[in-house]
């Protein structure tokens, strides 16, 4: 089932989001390094748009969405717990945050993709248009586009 994020669930999904980004094998000192930006605060739940997909009554996965002006929506954070990797959880809240994005009448979805999620997000309908320098030597996150 997913349902919008409520503000008490933020200290949740900001377990979900460490233990899914540490599922790639960055090391324990890059993900210290991430931990402020893989933080999800109450005030960023109140402010932005976040849903929560809810089996067994755990959270397994999420998606949040910021508005960036009228026709554009930026995807800003999906993450899924590791055990559901690679059982169609993923492709479920990106599709659900695409159909709420296109009901709400936008017509582009943006996001900076980590690396490993490229092929991910390529197969969904994304291309690349760009790439972002990262804070770690030679890594760039793509920057990536979709017409809803």
């Amino acid at each position: 089932m997913i349902v919008s994020a409520q503000v008490a669930d933020h200290i949740n999904l900001t377990h979900l989001t460490k233990l899914s980004k540490a599922y790639w094998g960055y090391s324990e000192e890059q993900m210290e390094k991430w931990s402020t930006d893989l933080t999800i605060t109450p005030s960023y739940i109140t402010k932005n748009i976040v849903y929560k997909l809810i089996q067994n009554e755990a959270i397994i996965g999420y998606y949040s969405l910021i508005a960036i002006d009228q026709q554009t929506i930026e995807l800003d954070n999906l993450f899924i717990h590791p055990s559901v990797i690679g059982k169609g959880i993923g492709s479920l809240l990106l599709q659900d945050a695409i159909n709420r994005s296109r009901l709400d009448d936008y017509s582009l979805m943006k996001l900076y993709a980590d690396p490993h999620a490229t092929d991910f997000y390529l197969k969904k309908g994304f291309d690349v248009i760009g790439q972002l320098k990262t804070t770690i030597p030679d890594r760039f996150l793509p920057i990536m586009q979709r017409i809803l």
